[in-house]
């Protein structure tokens, strides 16, 4: 019989074997706001309508692999430059993957150099986990203590290791905040025709803010974004946009029929909708100011500004905090352990008013 043991040995990358899967905590029976998402769904007469429409689509046949309907209504309704097309992801952690496979040469092109995946850390986990598994080598660059970003260390990183790809999440997480401008272009300059750079908007439904608009002036620029936060987390929709020499080489990445037919029914039908998602957006934005108004007013609690639909702030003691509040059913980030720079700190999603003080009620219990 084979040993199990001597198979995987023989068999699974030794860095695979050496991390943990990506961790999603049970959340049957708690409030949810670990996961920024939106905690309104659609009205009641819109949900039957796209039920309706899902019971319609052509489950018996493959998607068509253009997707050009529902390319067609995000670039007019999201922004995306006149004479830019998009390429769609499984969320976008599915592009983030693709990106870090177009780019991680094989040694005989590189002369055993690997290609290098650099982010400003702390960043959202995946930027480095991509990069390890397409086979490149990540560099974090530390921020500055205000989790702003450090222009100097980040132009003598990329002046050292010439990043194939540079990830700047705009606002980022987990820290919430919107990276000077400035800076951004600066980098996006400095890394030049030797890397690309992406920016990753996320949460741009919240802060209302994008580079979308510079694409025509940097060829070298990706951005990429997702529908989840804006209320679709459950379809799981990315997209980016780019030149489009270099949107045709991450096409040739791209797995056949990624988004299955149930996805794009109904992310077109609420892109027809857009209007409702974003007053769930501005409902979710006041929401955002009085949750962190209430924090601010606490006994030994300091909140970073928030761009997006979550908050991080920092408590006398996070390891306390976050059990206390599982113990009332409140499941929030415990931020600690990323980085040295988030010592004792919490990520909370912003929800609904009620979840809110569900939360502060239970935060306040912790102090």
């Amino acid at each position: 019989m084979t040993d199990i043991a001597k198979l995987i040995e023989n068999t699974i990358r030794a860095d695979v074997r050496a991390v943990g899967s990506y961790h999603v905590p049970d959340s049957i029976g708690y409030v949810k706001l670990d996961s920024m998402e939106n905690p309104y769904q659609l009205p009641e007469e819109l949900r039957a309508e796209l039920g309706t429409r899902l019971a319609e689509a052509a489950l018996n046949r493959y998607p068509v692999p253009s997707y050009r309907t529902l390319k067609d209504r995000i670039c007019s309704k999201l922004g995306v430059p006149e004479g830019y097309d998009v390429l769609l992801g499984n969320g976008s952690d599915e592009l983030i993957t693709i990106l870090a496979t177009t780019i991680a040469r094989q040694e005989r092109e590189a002369a055993s150099r690997r290609a290098v995946v650099m982010a400003p850390v702390p960043a959202f986990v995946m930027f480095s986990r991509s990069a390890q598994f397409a086979g490149a080598d990540f560099v974090g660059v530390p921020v500055k203590s205000d989790f702003s970003l450090d222009l100097p260390a980040m132009l003598a990183a990329i002046a050292e290791h010439k990043p194939s790809l540079l990830f700047l999440a705009y606002p980022n997480n987990p820290t919430g905040n919107l990276y000077d401008a400035g800076d951004m272009v600066a980098i996006i300059e400095a890394v030049g025709e030797h890397g690309i750079v992406v920016v990753d908007e996320a949460y741009q439904p919240f802060a209302r803010v994008s580079f979308m608009e510079r694409l025509p002036q940097y060829p070298n620029l990706v951005v990429m974004r997702t529908l989840s936060k804006l209320g679709l987390a459950g379809i799981r929709l990315g997209y980016m946009s780019a030149a489009a020499p270099l949107l045709a080489e991450f096409e040739k990445v791209r797995p056949p029929y990624n988004v299955n037919v149930l996805t794009q029914v109904a992310a077109e039908f609420a892109l027809d909708h857009l209007d409702v998602l974003d007053r769930q957006a501005g409902l979710l934005n006041e929401e955002r100011t009085r949750l962190a108004a209430a924090l601010a007013a606490l006994p030994g609690v300091e909140v970073f500004p928030s761009a997006a639909n979550f908050i991080s702030l920092r408590v006398p003691d996070a390891e306390r905090a976050c059990a206390i509040l599982h113990g009332e059913k409140v499941l929030i980030k415990n931020l600690s352990k990323m980085h040295k720079l988030l010592a004792n700190c919490i990520r909370v999603t912003v929800s609904t008013p009620e979840e809110n003080d569900q939360f502060l009620a239970a935060l306040k219990s912790s102090l």
